[in-house]
Parts: structure tokens; sequence; C-alpha cells
């Protein structure tokens, strides 16, 4: 396996002979795909268990799946390829690990809000793996950090660029050498495995503050349109021929306007063909559940619906749709990622807004990020259709994203 020279360094930082190996910690930040979390994930299982013996390990992510699918999935056959011995306890989120006459614990940990930090409370540690920390509350990490209390505990993090208000940003790159960690800073050229090609369809990918973030690591602000790539060439006929499923994606309003999608699939793509758009306060009356739901029974026109993805802050509404009987679930409301995993199947021509979809064309021209906020955070306006798209978006996620873009595994 060929490894560059930023890996190199990631993987050999800690050991006898290095400038480095009295420091605290590492972390890999930078662009996507670019072989970071792999080498420090491989470097952190090294270190472990040629340091310690009978401790304990935490390995984190935003979810105990990401977890095993991210940091563990592809690290295994490699560390048993080189005479590593992994038991897995699935059902205690454990994995007991053995190589050369020790034998080391390692916890599987999710961090995905401010509740998480309770989890990880009363453990004592000898080092941490916090993968994707940028997506991470800060007092889950910090919870973390501050268990690390055996001699010679390290920590080590792994995350791509948000913006430069962020905690990560101000707390940790910014104050690196003042906690005693060694920062890498890795671009997609850092990753031999990549080819030219995979190299400039990925550039290709991305614009303006996502290009400077996801692939030349920066930690860039974002500004302007959100989606600012979309123009007139994304809207596209409807298609002919038969759908091979149908889907409908809601955001709810009261007062504000309520906006509902079609969605069909055709050949792999997923085709928002028609829409509903009601705006109560150009309209002078605010609908009922009941008719709301009415209205998306007239959207469906007859067709077998195979789900409804509903604004998850929709009780009422979501509760009178299963009483109805629709297959209904929740959407993920978790904007940046959404945002991000929505403007990548656009760009890939995953997902298509086809003509009739006048309201959903007029709020992409309109959506933009919030340049006072101080950190990513869109503009309350404009959002509604943007909204449901980025809940059917979410609903169609099979693997890990790109910080929510696509399906291949960040690097």
């Amino acid at each position: 396996m060929e490894f560059s020279g930023k890996q190199k360094k990631v993987m050999t930082w800690w050991c006898d002979g290095s400038p480095e190996k009295d420091l605290d910690g590492i972390i890999c930040d930078g662009a996507v795909r670019s072989g970071k979390t792999f080498c420090l994930g491989l470097s952190f299982f090294c270190w472990a268990m040629g340091r310690f013996d009978g401790e304990r390990f935490v390995l984190c992510a935003r979810t105990v799946g990401a977890a095993r699918r991210n940091l563990l999935s592809p690290l295994e056959p490699l560390l048993r390829e080189l005479g590593f011995s992994l038991e897995k306890r699935l059902s205690r989120n454990e994995l007991a690990v053995r190589f050369n006459g020790h034998e080391n614990t390692f916890y599987l940990f999710g961090g995905k809000d401010e509740g998480s930090a309770g989890l990880i409370q009363g453990l004592t540690l000898a080092g941490a793996l916090l993968d994707e920390a940028a997506l991470m509350p800060r007092s889950f990490v910090e919870q973390t950090v501050a268990r690390c209390s055996v001699e010679g505990a390290k920590v080590w993090f792994s995350c791509n660029p948000e913006g430069p208000e962020h905690w990560f940003y101000k707390e940790w790159i910014c104050r690196a050498e003042e906690k005693r960690v060694l920062r890498v800073r890795f671009r997609m050229e850092d990753n031999p495995s990549l080819s030219r090609a995979v190299l400039e369809r990925y550039k290709r990918r991305f614009r303006g503050s996502f290009y400077r973030r996801f692939v030349l690591g920066e930690w860039a602000g974002a500004e302007g349109r959100i989606y600012d790539f979309f123009d007139e060439s994304y809207v596209k006929p409807v298609p002919e021929g038969e759908m091979e499923e149908w889907r409908i994606s809601c955001d709810y309003g009261t007062a504000n306007p309520m906006s509902m999608g079609l969605w069909g699939k055709q050949k792999g793509v997923w085709y928002r063909v028609e829409e509903f758009y009601y705006d109560a306060q150009k309209e002078g009356r605010q609908k009922t559940d009941r008719e709301y739901a009415e209205d998306l029974a007239a959207l469906a026109g007859g067709r077998a619906i195979a789900r409804v993805v509903v604004d998850p802050s929709a009780a009422s509404f979501l509760a009178c749709l299963r009483e109805e009987g629709w297959p209904v679930r929740a959407g993920d409301n978790d904007v940046l990622r959404g945002i991000r995993v929505t403007a990548d199947l656009l760009r890939r021509g995953r997902l298509v807004i086809c003509g009739p979809c006048r309201d959903a064309i007029r709020e992409f021209s309109l959506y933009r990020w919030d340049e006072k906020a101080g950190r990513d955070r869109v503009v309350k306006r404009f959002d509604h259709a943007m909204d449901e798209i980025r809940y059917f978006a979410m609903s169609l996620k099979g693997g890990r994203y790109i910080g929510g873009w696509g399906v291949e595994r960040r690097g």
C-alpha cells in the first residue's frame, strides 16, 4: 500500500525518533477524499497497541454506526493482515484488540448532540480518536479529551473544514501549538490512491466556499447564494415513460408557506415532477392538517406513493397522515449536511427539478447564507421548497456522504 508524505507523517509522529513524539495529540484536517481518516485510524491502533496493555480507548464519530462503518470497516482487513486479533462485542459497542502480547479495549461512541457528553463520563482513557470532530458538539469533544488521563494518553482528531467561526477551528486549529498538538492539513492531492481523473471529477463537483473547504482544505466562510451553481440548465422537462417509484416530500407551514414535491424515480434518477405550494399569508387563510392531507392526496393523483418524507417538527401533520394510512417518515433536519447532500445529488444529476416546479425554481435563486451570522447559517426566507427538497435528499442516503456530499466515503 502506497502512502503520501503527509500520510507517512501521520503514521509515525508518535514513534521514537520523531520530533513530535512528546506532543499530546494530532489533528488531521482538510480536503475530502484525501486519505487522512484511514492513515489516522491505522496510526491510532498501532500506537495504542504498541504503547499500552490493559487500557481503554474510544473511537468516536457522530454515531456508533458511523464509527463502525467509517473507521473500523476499512481498517479491519489491514489490521488482521498485520497480525492484530479483533474480538467484536457488538451488544456493548466494544472491541477487544490483541497484538504482540498486549490486549486493550476500544469503546465506540456517537457524539451527535449535547446529551452525548454524558455517555462518556466516568471513563478513564489512554487515548481517543474523534472522527469528524467538527460535526460533534463542543461538550462531547471536551468531555472526551478530559477522560484521557492515563500517563502518556493522546487525542487524535480528523475533520473536514467548516467556517472560520467554528468553535473547533478557533479552539483547536488556531491554538494547536498552545494545546501541544500536531496539525497536518490535507489536500486531495495527498491521497495517492486517487487518479487524476478522479481528482478532476471532485474538483468539478464543488464551487465557492465548498470548493475551498472540500478541495483546498480551507476553513472558508459561506457566503452568497447557497446553490450558486443552480440555473435554468438544471431544469428539465418531465421525462416520458413510466416511473419505477413515487415519493412525496413536505415542509409544513401554517402562517408560513406549505411546500410539497412529487418525486418519480426513473433509471436511478429522482425527478421532482410536480409541486404544491400554499402561502397562507398571501392567500389570507390558513389551512388545517386535514385540508393539507387532501392537498397531498391531490398531488399524489392516485399514484402508489412509497414514502412521504415530512418536516420532523410537524407532529400534528405527521399524525394526521399516519391516521390516513400514508407511509410517512420524519425528515432528517441536519441543515448543513442536508444542503451538501442536496447540492451533490443535483450536480451529479441524481436529483432533477422539472419545469412545472416553478416555486422551487424561484427559491433556488433566492436561498442564501446569512453572512451576518458569524457561522454557517441560512437566511430563513424562501426556504420552504428548499427544506422539503433537503429532507428528500437526506432520505435517499445509502452510505456515508462527503460531509453530506455524495455517496463516497470521506477521506
